[in-house]
């Protein structure tokens, strides 16, 4: 299984724009997602008031694949979000089951 880790800094003052799109949008999105066999969606902090995540957990890199395509390895953004959102990365891991 691989595990995806999807984070998004927002713009100054879309804090609340990007929140909305996150729990309306992106949270049902995901898990409705074939493939994707766990989402954890991580909301923003006091600490860190502009920043969200997903851990994502995909079945293999098929189901990835089949979901961001080729590039997988590149962060995919809604259009809906993209005026939202200062910057993005992503990162993949093997899952280390223990």
């Amino acid at each position: 299984m691989i595990m995806r880790i999807f984070q998004v800094v927002t713009r100054p003052g879309k804090e609340a724009a990007f929140e909305s799109f996150f729990h309306e949008t992106a949270i049902p999105l995901m898990r409705a997602t074939d493939g994707l066999v766990q989402v954890l969606p991580g909301a923003a902090r006091l600490d860190s008031p502009r920043e969200f995540a997903f851990v994502m957990i995909w079945r293999d890199l098929d189901a990835l694949r089949a979901f961001a395509g080729e590039d997988y390895a590149q962060p995919h953004v809604d259009p809906a979000e993209a005026e939202l959102v200062e910057s993005r990365s992503i990162r993949h891991y093997d899952l280390v089951e223990g």
